[in-house]
């Protein structure tokens, strides 16, 4: 752990290092869009180590942004504020951290029917604070630090957080591969308060969940399903429903606790499948109205097709597909195969219910992938409700890469 001057006093013995930009190539940054490209970048003036503040010009020497430096990444830097007054110090964090969360505290009011005590309080650049991620579970907060910038004021970060929100412990879960592409070590541990229990109680509409905060996917449970969680398991009732990708059962939990007739729930890992289990045995849900499957979920529909099995409504939601631009095509070919599956399994007038994580798979791309998936398995269908991340996760409009998660509500007539 590097230690960390004092940026209110920082470069009054050196001049701030200058990135300037290549003729042309502000025009993305008078959007206000958040990133800088290596290839937009004439010259960088001074030494800037990984993770530090730049000034950034265009290429007469006119002032664009503050920015955080990342010498390995192709993001070449991030922006922290286009305000030549303001500074980048531990004053300009609280600031941003304050307004994120308390924007949050509002959503969970608004939205705590059944009680509701889990939430994305930071969500990277949509907030203001690009590559933080600051989840809560009950008492316990969850950071992930994913960019140079965030790297370099972590310390100053988790302190505020302390401070600011309500917590028994702090745990980071940066152990995420993007922070290789900017040249940081992966990283998972306690940073502050009350040693970690193996699995964390939640609540979220009403319903409890066990969360691995230690090893589970992102930060443990996947909270920008909330909503979807609730209008996919209200469609459930009286169905027989198959849950691909089931996870720790977001949605099983929830389409059972709505009424399923039965569940059939598939995922590859035996870990997530008995923390589903214990999920189901928490809400008090019949055991018998469910069926467990380890295993691959492109055999396990290969081979329900081939056995003739039919359900009347289909959960997808992948992990994501797509993990650069370049993997977009395989992606596609992932999801079509996926859902032509699901299309022929499902009984007339059954619900598919389709997700997409990667962000390279914009909504509409994604529209495609699926019509051309019912096309092949010839049947006719209709999107009945598009589905999209919770407000916790918004979207700002000069960074669209922020709506990343879609979804499709789809009746086979």
């Amino acid at each position: 752990m590097h230690r960390q001057p004092d940026r209110s006093v920082s470069y009054t013995n050196k001049p701030m290092p200058t990135l300037f930009l290549k003729s042309g190539r502000e025009k993305p940054l008078l959007r206000h869009h958040p990133w800088i490209f290596s290839g937009s970048v004439a010259d960088v003036q001074g030494e800037p180590g990984l993770g530090e503040t730049v000034d950034v010009r265009n290429s007469k020497g006119d002032f664009l942004a503050w920015a955080a430096y990342s010498p390995h990444s192709q993001i070449r830097a991030r922006i922290w504020s286009w305000e030549e007054a303001d500074v980048i110090d531990a004053e300009f964090f609280r600031r941003r951290l304050t307004k994120s969360i308390s924007v949050r505290a509002k959503i969970i009011l608004n939205q705590s029917s059944g009680g509701q005590d889990s939430i994305r309080l930071v969500y990277g650049e949509s907030d203001g604070l690009p590559g933080l991620v600051v989840d809560r579970y009950g008492d316990t907060v969850v950071v992930q630090f994913l960019a140079a910038g965030v790297e370099y004021w972590r310390d100053t970060i988790v302190d505020l957080i302390l401070e600011l929100v309500d917590t028994s412990r702090i745990y980071e879960r940066s152990d995420v591969d993007v922070r290789i592409l900017e040249g940081l070590a992966l990283r998972n541990g306690l940073l502050r308060g009350s040693e970690l229990e193996d699995n964390i109680l939640i609540h979220e509409n009403g319903l409890k969940f066990w969360v691995d905060v230690k090893n589970g996917h992102k930060t443990g449970f996947y909270l920008d399903q909330r909503l979807n969680h609730l209008q996919v398991g209200a469609l459930a009732a009286d169905l027989q429903v198959l849950d691909c990708f089931a996870y720790t059962g977001g949605f099983t939990v929830s389409m059972l606790a709505s009424g399923a007739a039965s569940v059939v729930a598939v995922d590859t890992s035996v870990n997530a499948l008995a923390l589903a289990r214990e999920n189901v045995k928490v809400n008090n849900l019949p055991l018998d109205r469910i069926e467990w499957i380890e295993g691959d979920v492109f055999q396990k529909l290969r081979y329900f097709r081939d056995i003739g099995r039919q359900f009347d409504m289909i959960v997808l939601d992948p992990p994501k597909f797509a993990q650069t631009a370049s993997q977009v095509a395989q992606a596609a070919r992932g999801y079509k195969d996926i859902n032509l599956l699901a299309f022929k399994l499902l009984r007339s007038n059954g619900l598919l219910v389709t997700f997409s994580c990667s962000g390279g798979v914009n909504e509409d791309l994604f529209q495609k992938i699926v019509a051309g998936a019912a096309l092949d398995a010839d049947v006719e269908a209709q999107i009945i409700k598009r589905l999209h991340q919770g407000p916790d996760h918004p979207v700002a409009l000069n960074y669209p890469e922020g709506a990343y998660l879609k979804g499709f509500i789809i009746r086979v007539l």
